[in-house]
């Protein structure tokens, strides 16, 4: 027993030996610093992992602006100096921004590749979203999902006993149930043959969303989905519901996923249940940010008396400018796309809660070997390395947004009350100074969507229900730092809050 235990103990040590030798990356002339780190393969990741931010900080302390890390058998090449940002833009040329992003969507959600140099499909999915997340489908997709968040925040029938009361409920498990409701009608419209189940299949399917969305971090590390047994059901049973079977039977189905059910069986190889998981897809990545993005926006509101103020101010003007009724009433509220870009302390209010808790990772694959110029020097990049940007760094950089760590409703008004878009660094203006969709060529399609939803959010919370917290001095709660990387971090823990109907 001893004798097996020692030559597996020796062949133990000599493979780690063979790994320092021949496994780890040295590195050249002309590279950016370099961390491997010292577990084989994961290199740096758990260290990433744990606190992404002051991992980055530390390095760049050690390093400087730009040094390289290994992750997960990848290097990744980390621009810290916002001033940058720009230049690492104008390479486009090396950067292969599909690879990534394309690999990831196959492995998280089940379906092949949907880069059509691969085969499986013709579509360009790009252009799929201009069409329809942009212009005039905006207009229309930003109409209907007005209707069903009113739908959802005010159910037709509601006895005036129960719209009286208070209702005492966890804010990010509303915002959660309210969003997920309504941004699932607007996206996939209602099934015509069930109406009286309507509601409860959606809500089963936002259980199984938020068991598939737990372990997405996972996923996006590469660990397989068998893994997760739970999670696995879950996602198949939304697969199964997204089917063209059952969106064809279904009413007011947006243009977004009426082009993608057409371009779908026209254009792919895919089978019934793969195309349904591309519409999966589509689902997780128009919620998995926004609910989070508009938790905090409601809770920073509330819990500023400021921003509450001339929120409320500013909501109140522009209803009556457009002659809506205020109040619950049973009027429906509607705002066309020229009314709600004209709300700058919103916009405010929306910009700074997302500063606060963005931590997206942008990321980019170099094609081939090439040199990277920036502001702080000129770098050597091999091919299939990562560029990778942090904008978190830049979000909490005190020399560019004073006192960072506080909210301030009304950082993004200049003196006039319009919205600022000027912000400097070392004396520098910056190209790029809030930057939680993403960047350039990998910017998020949805973001004008999901920004102007957060907005008719706000708009029927202020304007539709009396708002309290539970405990009006609360502490603002941790960011899930698990899902760093991913987007808008969602709160450790929920916050308490009491709503009613106005009257």
């Amino acid at each position: 027993m001893m004798a097996v235990s020692l030559i597996w103990g020796i062949a133990v040590v000599v493979s780690c030996c063979i790994w320092f030798i021949v496994g780890i990356r040295r590195r050249k002339v002309g590279e950016p610093p370099l961390e491997n780190g010292l577990i084989p393969y994961l290199g740096c990741a758990l260290k990433f992992g744990s606190n992404p931010l002051e991992f980055l900080r530390a390095n760049q302390r050690k390093h400087g602006h730009v040094f390289t890390c290994r992750l997960m058998g990848k290097y990744v090449h980390f621009i810290t100096n916002s001033l940058s940002y720009h230049k690492v833009l104008c390479h486009g040329k090396y950067f292969d921004w599909k690879k990534f992003h394309y690999t990831t969507s196959a492995k998280a959600f089940g379906h092949r590749s949907i880069d059509p140099d691969d085969g499986n499909t013709t579509e360009n999915i790009n252009n799929t979203f201009t069409k329809t997340l942009q212009g005039d489908a905006l207009c229309s997709l930003s109409e209907a999902m007005m209707k069903n968040l009113q739908s959802v925040m005010r159910p037709p029938g509601l006895p005036k006993s129960k719209s009286a009361a208070w209702v005492t409920e966890g804010m990010y498990a509303f915002c959660y149930r309210v969003m997920f409701e309504a941004g699932y009608l607007t996206l996939f419209g209602r099934d015509i043959s069930k109406t009286d189940s309507q509601r409860a299949l959606i809500l089963n399917n936002l259980d199984n969303f938020k068991q598939f969305d737990q372990v997405f971090p996972a996923l996006v590390a590469g660990l397989p989905i068998h893994w997760f047994k739970t999670a696995h059901k879950a996602r198949e049973k939304l697969a199964e519901s997204l089917k063209h079977e059952k969106l064809y039977v279904r009413d007011q189905v947006s243009d977004l996923i009426r082009l993608r059910m057409f371009l779908n069986d026209t254009l792919s190889t895919f089978d019934d249940l793969e195309k349904a998981k591309t519409h999966l897809a589509i689902l997780w990545a128009s919620q998995a940010n926004t609910i989070p993005a508009t938790f905090w926006s409601l809770f920073q509101m509330i819990r500023s008396p400021e921003a509450m103020k001339a929120a409320s101010e500013e909501v109140s003007a522009a209803l009556q400018r457009a002659g809506q009724e205020l109040g619950s009433g049973e009027h429906a509220i509607c705002l066309d796309q020229v009314q709600l870009n004209d709300l700058p302390v919103l916009e405010s209010i929306i910009k700074e809660a997302l500063r606060l808790s963005s931590a997206s990772l942008n990321i980019r694959t170099a094609k081939e070997d090439f040199t990277l110029h920036l502001e702080d020097g000129s770098y050597n990049i091999r091919k299939d390395d990562i560029i990778a940007l942090y904008p978190q760094l830049m979000h909490l950089d005190p020399e560019i947004y004073p006192d960072p760590l506080t909210f301030k409703y009304d950082r993004y008004l200049d003196e006039n009350g319009k919205a600022k878009t000027t912000f400097y660094k070392n004396g520098n203006k910056l190209k790029y100074f809030y930057m939680p969709f993403g960047s350039g060529a990998t910017i998020c399609p949805g973001r004008l969507f999901a920004v102007q939803e957060i907005k008719q959010f706000l708009i029927l919370m202020l304007s539709c229900f009396e708002l309290e917290l539970v405990e009006s001095h609360i502490k603002c709660p941790p960011l899930d730092q698990s899902r760093a990387g991913l987007g808008i971090l969602p709160p450790l823990h929920d916050i308490e809050f009491k709503y009613k109907l106005k009257h």
